[in-house]
């Protein structure tokens, strides 16, 4: 039998303890477990549950239901639930059991009708949880619910399949390069789901059945929310999860990066050349090692005589510097007896710490065993962060560009990983979100309400510590820049406002080459309307992988005079445009609505957004679509019905609803502002 405690439902038999409760409005959470529940143990959903009014009913029949706003949860006598768009009040008595509306009232807006349902992953399976011992006191779990015809999934992260509607795919939930695993998903059906569960294992998009699968783990521990729109979606999910601060005023200007400024005055010189060709510059950033040692987090003195000095030049130009940290840690290094002291280095199941090898200075820069800092240790990041601050923060840099952290292991190695918080196994794709959290804490400390570092992992929560997303080590060709525009709009629908490219991919591309040029030149065109701006990349001639390496030159006037032309139109073009998404960044912070969003976000009601995955739109008032191939001086885009829109080069008004072919000149991509919205007026191109 269920029995009502307080306003959740809870039912023990003798293999499972099971817990629905309400999270927030129109939402609940579930768990369950073989032994008992894990007290505690939150996880994603960081703030703490609200008490809206829930309705719950507990029958002698041995079922329960459980209202919350637009959700409800129906129980059958062997604990399997269903999930429903609640009923509006005058709709009713809702579905049958089937999910077929059975509404009798005159208002059929919102009938009762099924959004998901659990379902047994097999015959032999005695339920839709399953539970199989690892001999160590955890389990292998499996979740599964049924699948549906015409379902869309998005969200999940960040990967690079190439896919923007996820349906049919199988997701491996676990942390890598250019990999960022966020298991939220949102449904076409009208849901949102949390797999509230760290572990690694893998999520089975299947046409048969959806099945969540955790390799080693205590409970099951989800989360679930209904919305009639994605903005709904959305919003219910920051509630949960985490609202991101505020953008700060400097971040969303243009960042300049290449693969590692070897000294202070390289790095100088930069921004004094973006400062005589008056062209706007808002960030640079130091690569790694610009420190002596792995776990030193401060500048090699050598190289950077001055940084105090470097900072205050760099203010004079109106350029902030940000900083690249890594979680390495060299055995002789500043950091390493006070990690290890508060154990504060991650411990290899197989005995002692766990160490991987990288190149160290020294005569020939030998790869050195190093551990690894263990960020899910309060001790350990409130000893991180005072250093940083030391080195770093009282000088007065800006930003943290916490790289490395999946964190960056083969995966034997990331499976023999054991944090304070867990094995590697069962907590190890939090890392990410634990090194943000290092930054994130010291930074509100140190006063700073708006705390931000680019980072190359996430999880689900890294909004609310500031995570700016980058997608890691990618090629630099139109395959992957098709690839990452709706990788993009995928981590958009993750809960994760702040994401970006490196722009011109980072393995490699040949400033010389006029085929590279092209890319480079796309591609930055692509990023004038990402959430953050930023050129980055290991440009020819590549070097082997060292302490030594610099790479080729990366700047806007490294790729010939016609690309600098139009490069250059498009950093004043961001500049115009940052008044906008600063009104975004004020969105996401309050409602977690994020800047760069899929045509359907604003335009739930036209099919044909659901499909399009090569466009995005920048907030509700600008459609962009860009172009990902060789030779393209012309492209299809469709414009969303719903809505008047103008095209941003010739100023012809489109009705919407249709799709046009539009030039798209090497000068510019195809971009249309919303006619009567915020950037009607606004010159685009």
């Amino acid at each position: 039998m269920f029995l009502q405690i307080e306003s959740a439902l809870e039912r023990r038999t003798q293999n499972e303890v099971l817990r629905i409760e309400p999270w927030g409005e129109h939402s609940v959470r579930v768990r369950a477990s073989a032994d008992a529940l894990v007290p505690g143990q939150d996880w994603a959903l960081d703030l703490p549950v609200r008490t809206p009014t829930v309705s719950v009913t507990v029958h002698d029949d041995g079922t329960a239901r459980l209202v919350n706003g637009r959700l409800t949860v129906e129980a059958d006598a062997a604990g399997r639930l269903r999930f429903l768009r609640s009923a509006d009040p005058a709709d009713g008595d809702g579905a049958d059991d089937s999910g077929n509306d059975t509404s009798t009232g005159n208002d059929a807006r919102h009938p009762a009708r099924e959004l998901l349902a659990e379902k047994r992953p097999y015959s032999a399976s005695p339920g839709p949880r399953v539970y199989s011992p690892r001999g160590d006191g955890t389990y292998q779990i499996e979740q599964a619910f049924q699948a549906y015809d015409g379902e869309r999934v998005y969200g999940l992260g960040q990967h690079l399949h190439g896919k923007l509607d996820q349906k049919g795919c199988v997701i491996a939930l676990v942390q890598g390069n250019t990999v960022a695993t966020i298991p939220f998903l949102y449904s076409s059906r009208g849901y949102g789901l949390l797999w509230n569960n760290p572990a690694m294992g893998r999520v089975e998009l299947g046409a048969d059945a959806t099945g969540w699968i955790a390799e080693q783990s205590r409970q099951i521990d989800y989360w679930i929310t209904a919305g009639d729109t994605p903005a709904q979606v959305m919003a219910a999910y920051a509630d949960a999860t985490g609202h991101p601060p505020l953008l700060p005023e400097w971040a969303s200007g243009f960042w300049q990066s290449k693969l590692r400024y070897r000294t202070q005055e390289e790095l100088l010189s930069v921004a004094r050349e973006y400062r005589r060709r008056d062209l706007p510059l808002s960030a640079i950033l130091s690569d790694f090692f610009h420190w002596p040692k792995m776990g030193d987090w401060d500048f090699e003195r050598a190289e950077w005589p001055d940084p105090a000095a470097m900072v205050k030049e760099l203010d004079g130009l109106g350029v902030k510097l940000a900083v690249s940290v890594w979680p390495t840690v060299e055995a002789d290094s500043t950091g390493f007896e006070p990690l290890r002291a508060v154990d504060g280095l991650v411990r290899d199941g197989n005995g002692g710490l766990l160490r991987n090898h990288w190149p160290s200075r020294g005569d020939d820069d030998p790869y050195t065993p190093m551990a690894y800092v263990d960020p899910t240790n309060p001790a350990a990041r409130r000893w991180q962060w005072e250093r940083l601050r030391t080195s770093y923060h009282e000088i007065g840099v800006a930003a943290y560009w916490l790289d490395a952290c999946e964190p960056d292991l083969p995966p034997h190695l990331a499976r023999r990983a054991v944090y304070q918080a867990g094995p590697g196994l069962e907590v190890g794709n939090t890392y990410g979100l634990s090194t943000a959290r290092t930054v994130a804490d010291g930074l509100r400390e140190a006063g700073n309400d708006r705390p931000f570092s680019l980072i190359r992992s996430a999880w689900a929560g890294s909004q609310r510590y500031g995570a700016a997303l980058w997608s890691g080590d990618i090629d630099p060709t139109f395959e992957s820049l098709a690839t990452q525009i709706r990788a993009g709009l995928n981590v958009a629908m993750s809960g994760i406002p702040w994401w970006n490219t490196d722009i011109g991919g980072f393995l490699g591309g040949d400033p010389q080459s006029p085929a590279y040029r092209e890319v480079l030149v796309r591609w930055f065109q692509y990023g004038t309307f990402q959430p953050i701006m930023r050129l980055h990349g290991d440009r020819a001639p590549n070097q082997p992988f060292s302490t030594r390496m610099s790479g080729g030159p990366n700047e806007v006037w490294s790729y010939g005079d016609e690309a600098y032309e139009i490069l250059c139109e498009h950093l004043r073009l961001r500049e115009r445009l940052r008044p906008y998404i600063h009104e975004l960044a004020e969105a996401a912070h309050g409602t977690g609505a994020p800047p760069m969003r899929p045509l359907f976000f604003e335009f739930p009601e036209d099919e044909e957004a659901w499909t399009v995955d090569d466009q995005f739109l920048l907030g509700p008032d600008l459609l962009v679509a860009p172009v990902a191939a060789a030779g393209v001086r012309s492209r299809l885009v469709y414009l969303p019905h719903g809505a008047d829109w103008i095209d941003a080069a010739s100023g012809q008004s489109h009705k919407g609803g249709r799709t046009v072919e539009v030039a798209a000149p090497l000068e510019r991509i195809p971009v249309f502002a919303r006619a009567g919205g915020t950037l009607a007026d606004v010159r685009i191109y």
